[in-house]
């Protein structure tokens, strides 16, 4: 055998076929491992792999290293590598480190901690998730009471265009609920999904508000010609949250039309 001046050597066996190894920390060659923690030979060994109140009973060859550990710890705990923490003997370990060089054997007792950085970041996820999910919840209320303002101008809209007369009231009213809604929808602090839901409603609120509009216009005249006849809209003003909001409105031409165009009778 021809010794490499790498950390890790490789060598040909020509009576068994090719065979890869490589020198662990303290100048031991042992056949290389291939993915994962398997080892074609060597003593298996168990350690008992405390987690805070859970215990662990891992089986990995003798001559796994502390990364290897992980792997397969992560299977059992659901934590990725990167976000485990071992300790033997009150020492962190290393992942490039074998069990075997630093005194592991056969029912040793390692312990299992969490990154801190690790367990923030998910603590600041789930604080994030829970406040979308309530935000959504909050959506889905105003959605419900826009659903049923909705029928209402739908209604009006028929009777409007079947040629009776409505209140103005009727319009004022449902106009001023719209937008009680629509500042309820302001106040929702909302982020991902939930914000992109608010929005939705938000358009939703502002479009039949300029409904309500159209319609008082064409009940004010219901016999105008539809190329005479005035289209209203509603001026938004987006806010920080990107919430829209009603100002105030500019004067509307009236749906008379002045003409100083005499006629001559007879």
């Amino acid at each position: 055998m021809k010794r490499l001046s790498s950390s890790k050597r490789v060598v040909n066996n020509v009576v068994k076929g090719e065979i890869e190894w490589e020198l662990r920390p303290g100048g031991m060659l042992v056949q290389k491992r291939t993915m994962g923690v398997e080892v074609s030979s060597g003593p298996v060994i168990k350690i008992k792999v405390s987690h805070g109140s859970y215990h662990h009973d891992i089986s990995v060859p003798a001559q796994s290293t502390f990364g290897d550990l992980k792997r397969v710890l992560a299977q059992e705990t659901g934590l990725e590598p990167k976000e485990q923490r071992l300790l033997f003997q009150g020492k962190e370990k290393d992942d490039e480190e074998c069990l075997h060089m630093v005194g592991v054997t056969d029912m040793s007792k390692v312990v299992l901690l969490e990154d801190p950085a690790s367990k923030e970041r998910k603590l600041e996820e789930m604080k994030r998730n829970q406040s979308v999910v309530k935000a959504c919840e909050e959506v889905a209320k105003v959605r419900a009471e826009v659903d049923k303002l909705s029928e209402k101008v739908i209604a009006l809209d028929a009777i409007v265009r079947g040629g009776t007369k409505v209140a103005e009231k009727e319009f004022l009213v449902l106009t001023e609920l719209l937008m009680v809604q629509l500042l309820q929808l302001d106040t929702i602090e909302a982020d991902g999904e939930a914000k992109v839901q608010r929005r939705v409603e938000v358009r939703r609120v502002q479009g039949l508000v300029d409904t309500l509009d159209n319609l008082k216009a064409r009940n004010s005249n219901p016999f105008g010609s539809s190329c005479n006849a005035v289209s209203v809209t509603t001026k938004w003003e987006a806010f920080e949250f990107g919430v829209g909001s009603l100002t105030a409105p500019t004067s509307l031409p009236s749906s008379t039309r002045i003409t100083q165009d005499w006629e001559v009778f007879d």
